[in-house]
């Protein structure tokens, strides 16, 4: 079966969640971090201990420090998260200041620069990115959060020779949220650039992973779900996303009971990497997980069973 045969076409899945395009179009990350903060976004740091852990397990299988290329990287949040004893709420907060809010994005950018060069690096791992924002790549490479960026929506677009080239020192790929906008067009384009590297993808459970394991499998990569646990990625927006959801998951036979269900996107966890090196390290003898079920969050969308039946409600 060619690669075509594969697809899974995940655009009506993706109508079922909201639309955030405009934040990722500003010369910084202040609207990113005010629309997404205020719906309890936690992905970055429920999965920066989980992150951590896999890169630890590649470096000892290497002896090297990875380079990462985190896929849909917007800001280049996730390298700063792992890279800087920093969190995606502390800088939502940062952010939000009033005096942050009255600068010009170049002013900013400046400050950036020097907030983040201020801090050890305590990552284990170098960064590039992949977005289809230039702004947002632009904003992360002159920050310093990566070391080169990608702008290109390789779903629609060849790989050119020179992000080829960017892409060919890759020993991890990272995905905390793009799976869906993405799919195998855009990963056998880079896997055709790279050497069998790990993927990590933190995937909403909304969201077939069939197609790309199968993908990853036709070059020599084995695909591994953690099971046990999910990584809350945020609240629902409105009624209508929390809704859709729910409906995406049953249509795919997924029981939503307590995770969606409670309000909140969970995302699974898979790995895929190299048949030998499966096993050698499992999966579940290199990660203990925190999913973020203790964290303070807003309302939550829920449903509550009343005399007309099941009605959504919103839970403070």
């Amino acid at each position: 079966m060619g690669e075509i045969g594969l697809h899974t076409d995940f655009s009506r899945i993706n109508r079922s969640k909201a639309v955030f395009d405009d934040i990722y179009a500003s010369d910084d990350p202040r609207a990113y971090f005010s629309v997404l903060g205020d719906l309890d976004y936690m992905i970055p740091d429920v999965a920066e201990p989980v992150v951590r852990q896999i890169l630890a397990a590649k470096a000892s299988a290497t002896g090297l420090k990875p380079v990462v290329l985190d896929i849909g990287c917007s800001y280049g949040i996730n390298a700063a998260v792992h890279r800087f004893p920093l969190t995606f709420g502390g800088l939502r907060h940062r952010y939000a200041r009033r005096e942050m809010r009255a600068i010009s994005s170049e002013a900013l950018v400046r400050l950036d620069r020097n907030f983040y060069a201020a801090w050890p690096d305590v990552g284990l791992a170098r960064f590039i990115g992949l977005d289809v924002s230039a702004p947002a790549i632009s904003y992360a490479t002159d920050v310093g959060l990566l070391e080169q960026g990608i702008v290109a929506d390789l779903e629609k677009e060849a790989l050119s020779t020179d992000s080829a080239r960017v892409l060919r020192s890759t020993d991890v790929i990272l995905s905390t949220g793009c799976i869906g906008y993405v799919t195998e067009k855009t990963f056998s384009k880079i896997l055709d650039a790279t050497k069998r590297p790990w993927i990590i993808s933190f995937v909403l459970r909304m969201f077939p992973f069939d197609s790309l394991a199968a993908t990853f499998a036709k070059r020599g990569l084995a695909t591994e779900r953690l099971t046990g646990a999910t990584f809350i990625q945020r609240r629902f927006r409105d009624a209508e996303e929390f809704e859709c959801c729910l409906a995406s998951l049953a249509a795919l036979g997924v029981d939503a009971s307590g995770l969606e269900s409670e309000g909140l996107f969970h995302a699974d966890l898979i790995l895929s990497r190299p048949e030998a090196d499966v096993r050698a390290m499992p999966l579940e003898d290199i990660v203990t997980v925190a999913s973020g079920r203790g964290r303070p969050i807003g309302p939550r969308y829920v449903h509550v069973d009343g005399n007309e039946g099941l009605q959504v409600a919103l839970e403070p």
